[in-house]
């Protein structure tokens, strides 16, 4: 059985407002997309990657991000689609993988993933056929309809769900099927497993684990890179 991750990166990043997809940003002097590739690359239990952009980008991404800096194990440069959803299906399509194999479909601009946490992962997909990482909410949350709060879950059940998320290829390709079939549109790749009543296993990862969405987050992943000395 072989480990293979799927980078998605091919969203357009508008609330960066920066000019360009955030993944080509520079983090401590480097593309986003080459902290998050490096990662995979450099752990011996990723046996590939495959990494999702849009079609326009292949050709740079090649050239500049996988090329450039020697990231032997992409295997893949893949046309992403008009949803993220639609990329991971692209992706999976596209890895060439067998039906036992594990997936790891993760964030290109996710670039502080711990290897530890990957390895726990790993372990656990193993085990269930599909794990994702997560940390328990640390505030409050409130349900609201029409600027109005109608509910108060309770924070204790209640995770932040990231990536990477892991499955069996069979079972994902098949929950991307169903979902496709049905017109359904997730937020996740763990959500369209659910549909198929398959139980998911969550995994406790790292609150540095963070997504670069905004300004804010390029500056947060800035300061934990200086604190490790990168």
């Amino acid at each position: 059985m072989a480990n293979i991750a799927i980078i998605p990166a091919a969203g357009t990043g508008s609330r960066m407002q920066a000019g360009i997809n955030k993944q080509y940003l520079l983090l401590a002097g480097r593309p986003i997309l080459f902290h998050t590739l490096a990662l995979f690359a450099a752990h011996p239990r990723i046996d590939r990657i495959c990494v999702v952009v849009p079609a326009a980008e292949i050709n740079y991404c090649r050239a500049e991000i996988v090329a450039l800096y020697g990231l032997e194990k992409v295997s893949a440069i893949i046309a992403g689609g008009p949803s993220r959803q639609d990329s991971v299906a692209n992706g999976l399509l596209g890895c060439n993988a067998a039906v036992d194999d594990l997936v790891i479909i993760h964030d290109g601009a996710r670039p502080l993933l711990r290897a530890t946490d990957l390895d726990a992962l790993l372990d656990a997909a193993a085990k269930s056929g599909a794990a994702v990482l997560g940390v328990p909410v640390k505030d409050t949350i409130k349900q609201v309809q029409d600027g109005v709060i109608v509910a108060t879950p309770e924070r204790s059940s209640l995770w932040q769900v990231q990536t990477p998320q892991v499955f069996r290829y069979g079972l994902l390709l098949a929950a991307h099927s169903q979902a496709r079939a049905d017109g359904f549109a997730g937020t996740d790749d763990a959500m369209l497993v659910e549909r198929l009543d398959h139980a998911v296993t969550m995994v406790a990862g790292s609150y540095r684990n963070i997504k670069i969405t905004t300004p804010e987050d390029l500056a947060i992943a800035s300061a934990f890179l200086a604190a490790q000395g990168v």
